[in-house]
C-alpha cells in the first residue's frame, strides 16, 4: 500500500505554494487508495512556533484534506512531531559514525562566508562545502576541538547518483554533488536531511511528493538511506508557483498565506480550484472540493515547468474583484 506524507515546517503561516504541494501529495495517495500522514517538521526549534503548527493543521482541514496519522489523530508511528523524535536521530548518527561516514567540521561563520563567494556551486541549502575539515589530521582535529564545538558532516561518496523522478523525469547528479553536508549543527540541532530520512523510513513512507526546490536534496537523502540500510521512497518533485514578475511566489505578491486568504472570506473550494488549475488538473479556475479531484487524478498532467500565477488570480485570492 502506498503511504505518503505532508510535512510542513511551522516557521510561519502556510502559503499557497505549500498548500498546493499538500494537495497534490494528498491526491497522489488518495487516488491510489493509500494512507496519508501529516508530520510537523519542527526540528529547528528556534525558528518553529507551536501556533504556526496549529494553524497549519487548521488550514489543511479547511482545504478539505485529511490524514490517517498525524499529531492530532495519533497513529502507530507516533510521535508525528520531529522535536519529539530526537532519540531516533541520535541513534542514526551513531550508526553513521560507526561506519566512518561522518567527520567533525570546525569551520567558522567567516570560513563559510568565504566559501559562499567561491565557485563551488549552490544547493537549496546554500554553497556546496568543499571538504576543508575532511582533510584534517587527527592532531589538527584535537587542537581545533579544544577551541570550538564542531558540527558533523556526512562524507559524500565519490560516485554519481541517478534516479527516476515521477514528476521531473530522469535525474543524474555527479559525484559529491552539493558537497559534504551537515547532519548535526554545532548547536546540537539535527539537520533536515537526516531527520527527514529517519522519519520517512520509520513511518513507512513509500512516496514523497514535494516542491522542485528540494530536488537537489534527493541525492543526499538517497545516500543516507543507503548508508543507514533503509529503503528509499519514490520521489516526485513538482514545479514551483511564480508571481507575475517571474520570481517565486512570496508575500510581496499579495495574499499568499492561507491565513490571510481565509480572513478575506475566500471559499476553500475556490482556493482548491485555483490550485487544481495551476496544476493542470482543470482547464480553468472554478470552485471544486478537494475530494472531487481524487477520481481520475494523474500526476502526469502536472506541468514540468514553473507555473506563473497572474495578477487576476492574486486579486481573486485576496477577495477583491479581478
Amino acid at each position: 500500500m502506498k503511504r505518503g506524507r505532508f510535512a510542513p515546517t511551522p516557521s510561519g503561516y502556510m502559503h499557497i505554494g505549500n498548500a498546493r504541494t499538500a494537495l497534490l501529495s494528498w491526491l497522489q495517495i488518495r487516488s491510489a487508495g493509500g494512507q496519508f500522514v501529516l508530520r510537523i517538521e519542527d526540528i529547528d526549534k528556534p525558528r518553529s512556533k507551536t501556533q504556526y503548527a496549529r494553524q497549519a493543521v487548521d488550514d489543511l482541514r479547511w482545504l478539505g484534506l485529511d490524514w490517517d496519522e498525524g499529531p492530532d489523530v495519533g497513529g502507530a508511528c507516533a510521535p508525528y512531531v520531529q522535536s519529539e523524535r530526537e532519540a531516533s536521530y541520535e541513534a542514526a548518527l551513531d550508526r553513521l559514525a560507526q561506519r566512518g561516514m561522518l567527520y567533525p567540521c570546525y569551520c567558522s561563520r567567516a570560513d563559510l562566508q568565504a566559501i559562499a563567494s567561491a565557485p563551488h556551486g549552490l544547493t537549496s541549502e546554500g554553497p556546496a562545502y568543499p571538504g576543508l575539515c575532511r582533510r584534517l589530521t587527527a592532531e589538527e582535529r584535537t587542537v581545533r576541538a579544544a577551541a570550538k564545538r564542531p558540527s558533523l558532516r556526512f562524507a559524500m561518496p565519490d560516485r554519481p547518483v541517478s534516479f527516476i523522478d515521477e514528476a521531473a523525469g530522469e535525474q543524474s547528479f555527479p559525484p559529491g554533488a552539493g558537497g559534504d553536508f551537515v547532519v548535526k549543527r554545532a548547536d546540537g540541532i539535527i539537520s533536515y536531511q537526516l531527520a527527514v530520512v529517519v522519519d520517512d523510513d520509520a513511518m513507512g513512507i513509500t512516496d514523497v511528493l514535494r516542491g522542485y526546490d528540494l530536488l537537489d536534496s534527493t541525492p543526499r537523502q538517497l545516500l543516507l538511506y543507503e548508508a543507514l540500510g533503509m529503503q528509499a521512497p519514490r520521489f516526485a518533485h513538482v514545479p514551483l508557483l511564480l508571481g507575475p514578475d517571474g520570481a517565486r511566489l512570496a508575500k510581496r505578491h499579495g495574499a499568499v498565506s492561507l491565513a490571510t486568504i481565509r480572513e478575506r472570506s475566500v471559499a476553500p473550494e475556490l482556493v482548491v480550484g485555483a490550485m487544481a488549475a495551476w496544476s493542470g488538473l482543470h482547464d480553468r479556475v472554478e470552485p471544486i472540493a478537494a475530494a472531487e479531484l481524487v477520481r481520475g487524478f494523474d500526476l502526469g498532467r502536472v506541468p514540468r515547468e514553473p507555473v506563473v500565477v497572474d495578477e487576476a488570480a492574486l486579486r481573486m485570492l485576496g477577495g477583491a474583484a479581478p
